[in-house]
This record gives structure tokens, sequence and C-alpha cells, in this order.
């Protein structure tokens, strides 16, 4: 087995085990006018990695990868003695939860003229 693409998946494993620390995850603090702001965010990450040969011994495979995601949850907030969260507001998840509501609202107001519309034209 060819010991060069098991270095490279362990290079993009470390990789991935340096990248995703706290320090992704909280940011760094900031002061004004006495009030000090921790920014959070929610980080997602993984690796993988892959090697191989025929079974001659011949040829030659590898393949490593990495992804990370980090989003904005929000914030901790400390006033003097006080510490409060402030969460994020993710605008389009809320666009998107309205657009479902909306559409799923006109479903149901259609089912009721129809089924009004049907009663009216039996009677």
């Amino acid at each position: 087995m060819d010991t060069t693409s098991l270095v490279d998946v362990g290079k993009t494993i470390e990789a991935a085990t340096d990248a995703i620390t706290v320090r992704r995850v909280f940011g760094e603090p900031y002061e004004k006018n006495g009030t000090i702001v921790i920014p959070a965010a929610r980080v997602q990450g993984g690796a993988g990695g892959g090697s191989g040969e025929d079974g001659a011994g011949r040829g030659r495979g590898g393949g490593s990868g990495f992804g990370l995601s980090a989003k904005p949850v929000g914030a901790f907030v400390i006033k003097g003695e006080d510490v409060t969260w402030r969460p994020a507001v993710d605008v389009n998840r809320v666009i998107v939860g309205v657009q479902v509501v909306i559409v799923f609202a006109l479903m149901v107001a259609r089912s009721i003229v129809n089924a009004r519309a049907e009663r009216t034209s039996e009677a």
C-alpha cells in the first residue's frame, strides 16, 4: 500500500481537527462603552479520504477531502454583572418559513372554496 496517500489523508484529518476549534465557535470578544460582546457560531465540518491498489499491488489510488460550515447563532452580551444571550436572526430562514405558511394557507383556502362550490352546485 502506498504510504503517501495515507500521509495525505492524515494531513487532511489533522487540518480538519485544527479548523474545528472553539475559536471558530466563539469569536474574539470586543468591548464598547463598558459592554463586552462575544459572538458565537455553529460550526460543522468533516474530513475523509481513501486510497487503493488493485489485487496485484499495481496502480495507485488516493484522495482526501475536507468541508467546513459556520453560521452565526448569536452573541453573549456582558454588561457589568449581567450576561445575556442575543440570538442571531436568520432572515433567509424567516422568509422561507413565511413563504411556506402562505403557500399552505392558499392551498387550504382553495380547498375550502372548491368544497363550497361543490355544495352549492349540488343544491
